[in-house]
Formats: C-alpha cells, sequence, structure tokens
C-alpha cells in the first residue's frame, strides 16, 4: 500500500485501550511502519463521543501520545496529518465540521513540500504517488491460477516491477517453464500493459492449470528473469 489511515477511537477508554501495550493502535501503525508504508494519516475518530463532547483537549492529548509511539517507530509525526473525525456524523470527513471551531486544520512538512487541509479527504488527496519501478526487470508473484472455459490457464497477481504486456514471453520461477502471454486483462477490461500495482490476470499459451500454483513468481524471459537465489537478507 501507498499509505495508511490510521483511525484511533476518541472515546474515555476506547483511545487508551488501543494504545495500551497489546493495543490496535499500536499494533496497526507498527504493522504499516513493517510492511513498508512510508505515509500515514492519522484518523482521531468518535470526537462526538469524548467529555465534552468535540473535546479540543482530548484531540491534542490523542495527537501528543500517539505522535511520540509513531516516532518511536520511525514515522516522522511532522509529516503525519492529524484529523479529528466523526464517521457516525460525517464531521470532518468531506467538508469542515461547524461542531469543532478550534480545529484550524491539519499542515504536515515532509521534504517534498507542504500541504495543509481541514478534512479526512484532503489529507488522502494530499498523499504522495511513489514512482513506479516500470525500468526493473518484470517480477509477478502468482496469487492463484484459473481455467477459464473459452480461453485457458489464467494466472493472477500483482505486478511488484517492470511491465507485463501481450505477446510477451514470460518464465515462471522456480520450475522454469517459459511460454507466452496471449492476453492481460485488470477488472474484465484487456489492456496493452499492466504496471507495477496493477493486479491482472493473464492468458498464457500450452501451459495447463496443473504445471502453475500460487506463489510462482513469472518475469520477462528475455530481461533477468526469475531465479532461484542461494540465500536473500530479510527485515523481520
Amino acid at each position: 500500500a501507498d499509505c495508511a489511515v490510521l483511525i484511533v477511537a476518541a472515546g474515555t477508554g476506547e483511545f487508551e485501550a488501543g494504545i495500551s501495550k497489546n493495543g490496535q493502535t499500536r499494533e496497526h501503525a507498527l504493522l504499516a511502519f513493517t510492511l513498508g508504508v512510508k505515509q500515514l494519516i492519522v484518523g482521531v475518530n468518535k470526537m462526538d463521543s469524548t467529555e465534552p463532547p468535540y473535546s479540543e483537549a482530548r484531540f491534542e492529548e490523542i495527537k501528543k501520545e500517539v505522535s511520540n509511539y509513531i516516532k518511536k517507530i520511525g514515522y516522522n509525526p511532522a509529516a503525519v496529518a492529524f484529523v479529528p473525525i466523526s464517521g457516525w456524523n460525517g464531521d470532518n470527513m468531506l467538508e469542515p465540521s461547524d461542531k469543532m471551531p478550534w480545529f484550524k486544520g491539519w499542515n504536515i512538512d515532509r521534504k517534498e513540500g507542504k500541504a495543509e487541509g481541514k478534512c479526512l479527504i484532503e489529507a488522502l488527496d494530499a498523499i504522495l504517488p511513489p514512482s513506479r519501478p516500470t525500468d526493473k526487470p518484470l517480477r509477478l508473484p502468482l496469487q492463484d491460477v484459473y481455467k477459464i472455459g473459452g480461453i485457458g490457464t489464467v494466472p493472477v497477481g500483482r505486478v511488484e516491477t517492470g511491465v507485463l504486456k501481450p505477446g510477451m514471453v514470460v518464465t515462471f520461477a522456480p520450475v522454469n517453464l517459459t511460454t507466452e502471454v496471449k492476453s492481460v486483462e485488470m477488472h474484465h477490461e484487456a489492456l496493452q500493459e499492466a504496471v507495477p500495482g496493477d493486479n491482472v490476470g493473464f492468458n498464457v499459451k500450452n501451459v495447463s492449470v496443473k504445471e502453475l500454483r500460487r506463489g510462482y513468481v513469472a518475469g520477462d524471459s528475455k530481461n533477468n528473469p526469475p531465479k532461484a537465489a542461494a540465500d536473500f537478507t530479510a527485515q523481520v
């Protein structure tokens, strides 16, 4: 994912449970960072159920606590928008709420520039689209393989790097099986090319469903196809 929206409940006792040692707020923030999600938005939800309702003091308390925690994980709090919202009532979701006149808006500062706004949707719009690694060799891990009547064998998966095009000759690792891609589809529409981030199905020639399985990786046979590795480095 390119961005995570961490929803924190502002209700009495709810925030405390989430930020406690084994709470979900901590767990989800840590998961997002560990999975490589670089951009974060914090939605402080249920502002209608604080004591008193729509309490500025409660929002500031939560903002301070969560900022301290996400900083320890590795996020820069200055680049994270904190938005007080009520999903139930729609406050500060799509347009500014008149229930929180004290909230002058969120503002973030990052090396790519500054951004500011009042609502959650504006914070989403301020997310920077990451550069897609289209220049790297194709890597497409298979999530599933289907047999579709009248079409044939259709592996599906997400393009991680590179580009997949109809007519390309692909190699599947680790079985070293090579075949031609007849067509590429996303959401039942034919594509001329699939780029990183696209979840696609692609029809392959003369390969049975039994020869492919989830976990295999497709690559371009002419450009550094995937091979088995003796060892690899990973962050645990």
